[in-house]
């Protein structure tokens, strides 16, 4: 029997299913644009605003708190009202906060501006996987969330050339105008591209049935494990009578940190240990020299993403073919959580030990690349472990734990580099996505479809 389309110009060399990760991916690029801005233009705002490291430490926290709060709520009004009206709202908080980030005068502005950029991203990544998981098979997921990861990389990667650019004709206040305004253009693409499966007007019905079967079958086994689709939904609290939820939140407690770090306080490593210092006065006034000290900080703050960016493809992508040849879920999830977790220890340490400035960047390129393929398979274990419906709350808990585990961490790394030594904290960072991948061992025996909190009372 012929198979049937109905798909219309990008359908036709492009599923729909991997248009709409695109989409998620671009978005996640501008969310990480929004935050990486700041980090960005740090060494030009902190003397204009009369911040310390403390104090631009505290700032980075308040955004973490704000994100680990708002993805609590956030989850659930996404699994409520939907994806794709969760998703117009945040972008557009997100990216008003982001664009009064131009305002700022001190540092008790540039905290209130940027505790809500926190609130506002914070649906970002529960309403993203809640597309996943409604639009890709399990085999797909993990492949799915690499391209879903790769946002944070390319978001890192283009910021440094595009806010380095803006401040130097136009000053670090314009850097936020221009980032917001970017964000709030994708709205457009949103409205086109994303839809239900059975309602989207682009899909081919050769998709469409491939999606819905799928989802027919984890409908049957939820069933026989006693799942109802119009059960009441569980409560925040109920899900915490699973030792899998504890494990999911253990992880990414410890673990999300290390990321965090690279973004947040890498420009500032290469200015004050690596001698990279950029700031020039305007675009009369460069020396030859001065203009290759910025070409290298826009280089050394780019490139490492690069390596994010490989990571996460290459996680996502190394997971479905390990499937592929017949590992199982469990296995194959695992083996590239501790995969990436084995390979942050040596290259974090000898970034930290070498002489060579791009030794260090190269070391530290390495250190994302190991840590996004141990994010492509940590960031989809929510949807593999819990119906759909559940998902974006899951994902909500889950992630506000490392959001949390992020703000308490960038308060203590501020606190280290101004009284210990950058050292301490890079030798933190070479263990934390170790002890994560034990706190999913031992407290994940299993990845798989999870029973319903009743039948584990």
């Amino acid at each position: 029997m012929q198979a049937t389309s109905n798909a219309t110009g990008l359908g036709r060399w492009m599923p729909v299913r991997w248009q709409i990760a695109a989409a998620l991916c671009l978005v996640t690029t501008i969310n990480y644009i929004d935050r990486a801005a700041l980090a960005i233009a740090a060494p030009f705002m902190m003397p204009e605003l009369n911040m310390t490291n403390t104090q631009f430490g505290l700032v980075a926290s308040g955004f973490f708190w704000a994100y680990a709060l708002g993805q609590i709520f956030s989850g659930r009004a996404v699994d409520y009202i939907g994806t794709k009206r969760a998703f117009s709202i945040a972008v557009l908080v997100w990216n008003l906060a982001s664009a009064a980030h131009a305002l700022s005068r001190g540092f008790l502005s540039l905290l209130s501006f940027r505790v809500i950029l926190g609130i506002g991203e914070a649906a970002n990544f529960p309403a993203a996987l809640k597309a996943i998981s409604e639009w890709f098979p399990a085999r797909e997921r993990s492949w799915a969330t690499g391209v879903l990861t790769m946002g944070p990389g390319l978001g890192n990667i283009i910021a440094p050339p595009l806010i380095m650019t803006l401040i130097f004709f136009f000053g670090w206040r314009w850097a936020f105008v221009v980032s917001g305004a970017i964000g709030i253009a994708w709205l457009l693409v949103w409205k086109h591209v994303y839809y239900s499966v059975e309602d989207h007007p682009r899909i081919s019905e050769d998709e469409r049935r491939m999606i819905l079967d799928e989802r027919a079958r984890e409908a049957v086994e939820s069933v026989a494990q006693g799942h109802a689709e119009d059960a009441p939904r569980p409560s925040w609290l109920s899900f915490l009578r699973y030792r899998e939820m504890w494990g999911l939140m253990l992880s990414r407690f410890i673990g999300d940190g290390a990321f965090y770090f690279f973004v947040t306080f890498l420009p500032l490593y290469l200015v004050s240990e690596r001698g990279m210092n950029p700031a020039i006065e305007g675009v009369g006034g460069a020396t030859s020299f001065e203009a290759t000290l910025v070409v290298a900080y826009v280089l050394g703050t780019m490139v490492p993403f690069l390596g994010a960016d490989a990571g996460s493809f290459a996680g996502g992508w190394c997971g479905k073919k390990l499937m592929d040849r017949g590992m199982s879920l469990n296995a194959a999830r695992k083996t590239m959580i501790w995969t990436g977790a084995l390979l942050v220890l040596p290259v974090t340490l000898g970034a930290l030990v070498v002489e060579s400035t791009v030794m260090a960047v190269a070391l530290i390129t390495l250190a994302l690349f190991a840590i996004q393929v141990n994010a492509a398979n940590l960031f989809v274990l929510p949807a593999d472990l819990f119906q759909s419906r559940d998902v974006a709350t899951v994902w909500g808990i889950f992630g506000a734990l490392g959001s949390v585990g992020g703000a308490l961490f960038a308060i203590l790394a501020g606190w280290l580099i101004d009284n210990v030594s950058w050292a301490s904290v890079f030798v933190i960072v070479a263990l934390m996505r170790l002890v994560a991948a034990g706190f999913v061992q031992v407290f994940i025996p299993r990845v798989e479809r999870l029973p319903p909190v009743a039948a584990r009372a």
